[in-house]
């Protein structure tokens, strides 16, 4: 086994995770917003000193660091990007004003759109004065309708510079069908500012970034790739050098949200975004198989969020159709997890318009200044500060004793925000908080299963982040179904954890129409070159970039969605094709066969038109090269008994009592494979502890994984 160093940046925490050969050693840092690498920094170092490891040493000798970022969220949620210029066709300039109809929307909590009186459009990146148009034409089919102006495009560049563009996005109408007029815009640019010069400005090409068909999600997607390029490069480049200078010899790796890692050089910046949550989701499907589980309802409840997604058939296979960067629709192809405000950190507050209604979230209280707890000037009270009160926190343990939280400040919050004006006592409101944090996490779960057309009867569900052990049996309850609760005696560094599952990999996208077939009129697509010609040249991409990364194309495992629909129907469906290429009518049956299955599984069959006209829209080829997977250290064979790990006894309120209860508190590092734990109990542990409720019973396997079951 190797010796691989996992780093998650979350919220609140830096987690990270060293393999070595048997060993797993993890290490929380609080998160530091003003220089995210001093957290990674102390996180390496705790690691390497909990494994009495010298941190030079480590790093000179390990095989891969892998790093999951928060700089693009950071990035934009401060507005701290470049000054850019925007180069469209003529005409087509006030096309990120316009939007589509739901762009008002888009990226808000259904909260914020129900308040239709105070809503607004997002402020664009890029604003209007630093937007250009061009003379030029490209029609639907790739034919030049008006030739590139080379002359109005220098003076439109110089126009931009003048008024301080620090870099280009350039975003032509119909560019992902015929590249040519967005290349020779770039070539033009790069002529009059050259990078041998200090003024040389970069160039990011819509048709590069995401090669989609529509031109407000494609053109955003390449503002927001641009946007945060800067950062991010600074960023990773100061954190890859400091890495070096302890002794790091090989390539940075990034974890991004197509479900893979690949080299800094090789990643954009887009594709940083939400990475750890993804990291998290294939970790998890990594175990399932382990398990032998085929489908698995994946839930990570950290500091500051709550992100959940699901494994379907032993695999990550849905990806967010039209996802939403902060507050721009884009089309970039990215792994869907979902996400709300519900985490360890999220601020307990009642809500005037409802009639001081108490809720809990979105807004959190992060890492700085924290819970009320955290003694660090916080005053708002959080699920965290009601997880105290209620006795499921130990004060004197919390991140292994190098922190310790106060629980009067705890009570002090939560009595004058929100037990004096609802008429409750401190218990009772915490109590309250716990509830209603719950019920929120289950019911936005049950809701995804439900649009998904899964049945949740068939599913476990994967609890983990430092609260998910916490509230995992209580919101699993919310669904309405008897699950077996799978969490982890490493949980709360799960998502960093599973960035050492995952492999190599890129996705490469391309939007274009073929038809497929038309039953009625017995057409079967026979010209296979029309498919055929757009998977090719996705896979010479895909060769060049695994080539790069020092791999050989004979390494390369590649599989083909395809965004299909109905002809007379709008939503489109992403469909795992069962051939990279067509060959056959057989073939192509093979598809249309696929894409009913999966349109009557997300629809009903009785959704499904057997003699429509089948289109095809969008192909999304995924190349991976797998990668050597963790092998996690075994823990030592015990009996059922696990009193030998029983640490003390300590008041914990229990809802269904509705009293405090002496506890029993279990020391997670004693357990021993084979334990059995009867509720009510608390099994504790460095960094979370696992909440066992009075109808679960909670059992250690052989590699620390607690299962929940109904007693």
């Amino acid at each position: 086994m190797k010796t691989t160093v996992d780093i998650d940046i979350g919220g609140t925490f830096t987690d990270c995770v060293l393999m070595q050969e048997g060993a797993l050693t993890r290490w929380k840092t609080p998160t530091t917003r003003y220089d995210l690498a001093v957290g990674v920094r102390e996180a390496i170092r705790g690691a390497a000193e909990q494994a009495g490891l010298d941190v030079v040493a480590l790093l000179s000798d390990v095989d891969a660091v892998r790093y999951s970022t928060t700089i693009a969220m950071n990035a934009l949620l401060e507005r701290k990007g470049p000054k850019l210029g925007l180069i469209t066709t003529s005409g087509n300039e006030h096309m990120l004003m316009i939007g589509r109809s739901r762009q008002w929307a888009d990226g808000l909590h259904p909260r914020e759109v129900r308040d239709i009186t105070r809503i607004r459009k997002p402020v664009p990146l890029v604003p209007v004065d630093m937007v250009v148009g061009i003379r030029e034409r490209i029609d639907y089919s790739g034919a030049v309708v008006a030739p590139l102006d080379l002359d109005d495009v220098r003076g439109k560049v110089r126009h931009l510079v003048d008024r301080g563009a620090q870099g280009f996005v350039v975003a032509l109408l119909w560019s992902h069908v015929n590249p040519a007029h967005e290349a020779a815009v770039r070539e033009t640019i790069e002529e009059l500012y050259p990078d041998v010069h200090l003024g040389g400005l970069p160039v990011f090409c819509s048709s590069d970034v995401s090669p989609t068909w529509h031109e407000y999600p494609r053109a955003n997607a390449a503002v927001l790739n641009a946007y945060l390029h800067w950062a991010l490069q600074d960023e990773l480049s100061a954190l890859g050098g400091e890495l070096r200078e302890q002794g790091y010899r090989r390539p940075l790796m990034v974890v991004n949200n197509v479900g893979g890692a690949a080299k800094v050089t090789r990643t954009r910046a887009l594709d940083t975004w939400a990475a750890g949550p993804v990291a998290g989701l294939f970790g998890s499907a990594y175990l399932a198989g382990h398990y032998g589980l085929e489908n698995v309802v994946v839930t990570d409840m950290g500091g500051t969020s709550f992100d959940f997604g699901t494994v379907v058939g032993g695999d990550v296979r849905f990806f967010s159709e039209q996802p939403v960067v902060d507050r721009w629709l884009t089309e970039t192809s990215m792994i869907e997890v979902k996400s709300i405000g519900a985490g360890g950190g999220s601020i307990a507050w009642l809500n005037p318009e409802m009639d001081d209604r108490l809720e809990v979230g979105p807004r959190s209280a992060g890492s700085d200044p924290g819970p009320a707890s955290y003694a660090q000037g916080g005053r708002e009270p959080t699920v965290t500060d009601a997880d105290l009160v209620l006795g499921f926190l130990d004060p004197d343990r919390f991140l292994g004793g190098r922190m310790r939280l106060d629980r009067d400040l705890a009570e002090r919050a939560i009595r004058r925000r929100v037990a004096e004006p609802l008429g409750l006592d401190v218990v009772e409101a915490a109590a309250a908080i716990r509830t209603a944090i719950d019920a929120h996490m289950g019911g936005v779960i049950a809701k995804e299963l439900y649009l998904k057309g899964l049945d949740v009867r068939e599913f476990a569900l994967f609890a983990y982040g430092g609260a998910g052990p916490l509230h995992c049996a209580e919101y699993a309850r919310q669904l309405d179904a008897d699950l077996d609760c799978y969490t982890f005696l490493y949980s709360s560094v799960f998502c960093a954890l599973g960035g050492a599952s995952m492999d190599l990999r890129h996705l490469y996208e391309r939007s274009r129409h073929v038809v497929l077939c038309d039953p009625a009129e017995g057409f079967w697509l026979d010209d296979h070159e029309a498919f055929n010609s757009v998977v090719e040249q996705l896979r010479r991409e895909a060769e060049r970039d695994v080539v790069s990364e020092g791999f050989t194309p004979a390494e390369m495992v590649c599989t083909l969605e395809l965004d299909m629909r109905y002809r007379y129907r709008f939503n489109l469906t992403r469909v795992r094709s069962p051939h990279l290429v067509l060959t056959s009518e057989a073939d192509v049956r093979g598809v249309a066969a696929a894409f009913a299955e999966e349109y009557g599984r997300r629809y009903s069959d009785i959704s499904l038109d057997v003699d429509g006209a089948i289109d095809v829209e969008g192909f999304h080829l995924t190349a991976s090269v797998p990668r050597p997977k963790p092998v996690l250290p075994e823990l030592p064979t015990g009996r059922a008994d696990a009193s030998a790990a029983l640490m003390t006894r300590r008041p914990v309120f229990w809802p269904d009592l509705g009293r405090y209860e002496p506890t029993p508190v279990y020391d997670a590092d004693a357990l021993r494979s084979g334990n059995v734990i009867e509720g009510h109990a608390i099994v504790q542990g460095p960094d979370t502890a696992i909440v066992v409720p009075a109808d679960r019973t909670l059992t250690i396997d052989r590699i620390g994984t607690a299962v929940l079951r109904p007693s």
